[in-house]
């Protein structure tokens, strides 16, 4: 039986991986708020399940089955995002709790109701992109803006939805998916960027930065 904890394990490992390289037991441990002796009962039974490669010391890697489990919890998570905020009117910095508590529960037939009312969309209110029904996921080239460099016109892509006030400052400010901006200039030693959008001027330090993305000028980066 696929249980609430095995889903929020799969998505976790799904998001840690999405550099194709296993995760560690630290760093699901860290995410999910547990010890690592949990982390590693839970591995041992996700093992047992074949919804994960895992061997001590080298890592954890989800097999298709149990990717297959994760993008499926993701897309009911990220359509649920995007219903809470369009058809209920809650704000984007409220739709991530309710979206969690929520996921777990809803049928096949409601995530599709939802689906087709919001027009089958590609993106939830923060950017990210929302699995198709077939289980296949946008991979997008995005940096961190702290990577943007003076002068450059920044388009935002995605921002975490990990810390509401967070999410409530940055739209005060003005910043979501889809906005420009421009990079005045950078402090050295991870000083604070100044940036311009809608014709004001702010200062973010890069705790706020690492946490909002930009269309990369590069290729080869990882999407989420």
């Amino acid at each position: 039986m696929i249980t609430q904890a095995i889903q929020d394990y799969l998505k976790i490992i799904f998001k840690l991986t999405q550099n194709h390289k296993p995760v560690s037991t630290n760093a699901i441990a860290e995410r999910l708020c547990v010890s690592q002796a949990s982390v590693t009962g839970m591995l041992k039974k996700l093992s047992e399940l074949k919804l994960i490669k895992y061997k001590r010391y080298h890592g954890v890697e989800l097999t298709a089955g149990g990717r297959k489990v994760a993008i499926e919890i993701i897309r009911h998570h990220r359509l649920l995002e995007l219903y809470l905020a369009e058809a209920l009117g809650y704000s984007w910095d409220q739709v991530h709790d309710e979206a969690e508590k929520l996921e777990h529960h809803i049928s096949e037939a409601f995530e599709e109701r939802m689906a087709a009312v919001l027009g089958n969309p590609s993106f939830d209110p923060h950017g990210a992109p929302i699995p198709t029904r077939s289980g296949e996921i946008a991979l997008l080239n995005l940096v961190p803006l702290t990577n943007a460099e003076p002068g450059q016109n920044a388009h935002v892509r995605q921002v975490s939805d990990s810390d509401p006030k967070m999410l409530r400052y940055l739209g005060e400010i003005g910043i979501y998916p889809d906005v420009q901006l421009d990079v005045l200039s950078k402090a050295p030693f991870g000083g604070p960027l100044h940036i311009r959008i809608g014709g004001v001027e702010h200062h973010l330090g890069e705790a706020l930065t690492d946490q909002i993305f930009i269309a990369s000028q590069k290729t080869g980066t990882g999407g989420f």
